[in-house]
């Protein structure tokens, strides 16, 4: 299929070009913006400046339930909605233009990957879509700011594009911090998959890029249907069909509603189980009780949503546990140190021996006490 035949069945009809002056002014303030707000990943300025600035880039009618801008990675183009607001091009160009420094190609110039969307499995397009406008976000040095969708109130950089993933992301990046998020997007890479792994689960790694891909996919349905109903405004119709419709965006409301909260709890219990699992000593109870506590800063909230207060009352029970065993037998830190001590005496001492089968026994006996527990 052509260029021209792809554009025309997604909806793009181009207007006209923009032109290398006005092309270049966006490449020019990009890869400053990007170079300045990332300078760990080792991108040179010049050269993105250079690539930028060869992107083809049009002003064109776009599709209703498009966003206001698309990077098309077949012929290297950006096109702009003529409905910008052009003060925001320079917003809008940044998202794509991450895009374009992202893609993965192979040889034959099949898209392999988009930094964290696998192209080949067709997963993880909305943590990917996320990820890119957390960093359009931040380069863009946006302020976070409090949004209330779908009945939920939350936090976030981004309040008009992909508010909810990029809300959900923020409690991702908690655990991880965002350079493993970032270089992942940047590079097309596992980095951030492997490292969201190991402070939580494979399991639930899958279960968050899942459920992101289907928030975005009901928010989608919500799109149309709310561009659908808008079409009957002073249009002779029945009432019934608008009741369906209204039924219809209600249904997808709450069903973006569940999901959106299920990822969080997903996200909540996964990680501190495992941060819960590697406290050694009181220092280590005293950072989860303040981790988990100021984690409800980043929380996304609900009418009726109590999870967290419970999840927060049974893990503080859980602590309770912890201390009153260290109290009686020690911090596992003081194992550490005994470990150590014991590798500077002769292993065929009696007393290397002794020693070293009671530290064994003491570090099974908490094992086993810890294992016993309902997690």
């Amino acid at each position: 299929m052509s260029i021209e035949s792809t554009l025309k069945k997604e909806g793009i009809n181009v207007i006209g070009k923009l032109n290398t002056l006005e092309i270049n002014k966006i490449a020019s303030n990009i890869s400053e913006k990007i170079c300045k707000s990332f300078p760990e990943h080792n991108i040179n300025q010049s050269q993105l400046f250079i690539s930028i600035a060869r992107l083809n880039m049009f002003v064109a009618e776009m599709p209703n339930d498009m966003a206001m801008a698309k990077y098309f990675y077949k012929n290297n183009s950006i096109y702009f909605s003529k409905n910008i607001n052009f003060n925001d091009l320079h917003t809008l160009a940044l998202h794509e233009c991450l895009h374009f420094i992202q893609e993965l190609k192979d040889k034959r110039g099949k898209l392999l990957r988009f930094g964290l969307y696998n192209a080949e499995k067709n997963t993880g397009m909305a943590l990917n879509e996320a990820s890119v406008q957390l960093m359009a976000s931040y380069a863009n040095k946006a302020k976070i700011d409090t949004v209330k969708y779908y009945n939920m109130d939350f936090s976030t950089k981004s309040p008009d594009y992909y508010p909810i993933q990029t809300a959900l992301l923020r409690q991702l990046i908690h655990f991880t911090g965002t350079y493993p998020l970032f270089h992942s997007t940047l590079y097309s890479n596992d980095i951030f998959k492997n490292t969201f792994i190991e402070v939580s689960n494979e399991k639930a790694f899958y279960q968050i890029e899942d459920n992101l891909d289907l928030i975005m996919h009901y928010e989608n349905k919500l799109s149309e249907a709310s561009f659908e109903l808008s079409n009957y405004s002073g249009a002779k119709t029945s009432i019934n069909n608008i009741k369906k419709i209204n039924e219809k965006i209600e249904a997808l409301k709450n069903i973006i509603l569940e999901k959106t909260l299920k990822t969080q709890n997903i996200i909540l219990t996964n990680c501190f189980n495992k941060q819960f699992e590697h406290i050694k000593n009181f220092e280590d109870i005293k950072q989860f009780q303040s981790d988990l506590y100021n984690y409800k800063n980043i929380l996304i909230t609900a009418e009726n949503y109590n999870f967290y207060n419970q999840y927060y009352i049974n893990m503080m029970n859980k602590l309770e546990e912890k201390r009153a065993f260290f109290t009686k037998y020690g911090e596992f830190s003081s194992f550490g140190q005994l470990n150590t001590e014991l590798s500077t005496i002769k292993e065929n001492t009696y007393g290397f021996i002794f020693f070293k089968k009671l530290f064994l026994k003491l570090k099974l006996l908490l094992e086993d006490y810890l294992r016993a527990k309902d997690f």
